[in-house]
């Protein structure tokens, strides 16, 4: 979602190299499992990787609720309604994903799924073991 990231040039791809899903924290969310699972069984996908960035908003605050009053006071729009999937402890959320991925019903046992973080300010991607 971060429009300092273009994922392409980033991980040294072309367009057509892979399929790219993007949302507020990287947060592996229940649609984007329903993607995820469409993918590996209409488009090919064979192998996942879950990739935030640091310097994310998403992790930078304790939970949804900051956000919610963020944007209330701010904006005067009541949030409440929706999950934000906040988490400030980056590497945890990550695990968490990288394990409703690992571990959902739907999806193929022994499917590649890893993790990594791209640093924002000097354009590494460093692998997760997680």
């Amino acid at each position: 979602m971060d429009s300092r990231i273009e994922p392409l040039d980033m991980l040294g791809l072309k367009p057509g190299d892979a399929k790219i899903l993007r949302n507020a924290g990287a947060r592996v969310t229940d649609d984007t499992l329903r993607t995820l699972v469409l993918a590996v069984y209409l488009l090919g996908v064979d192998r996942v990787l879950i990739l935030p960035h640091t310097k994310c908003k998403m992790a930078s605050v304790e939970n949804d609720d900051v956000v919610h009053d963020l944007i209330l006071n701010d904006f005067g729009v009541d949030t409440r309604s929706l999950e934000f999937k906040t988490d400030n402890d980056q590497l945890g959320a990550l695990q968490h994903d990288l394990e409703r991925i690992r571990h959902h019903p739907l999806l193929p046992k022994g499917l590649p799924v890893a993790g990594a973080i791209y640093d924002v300010d000097n354009g590494r991607v460093t692998p997760v073991d997680l």
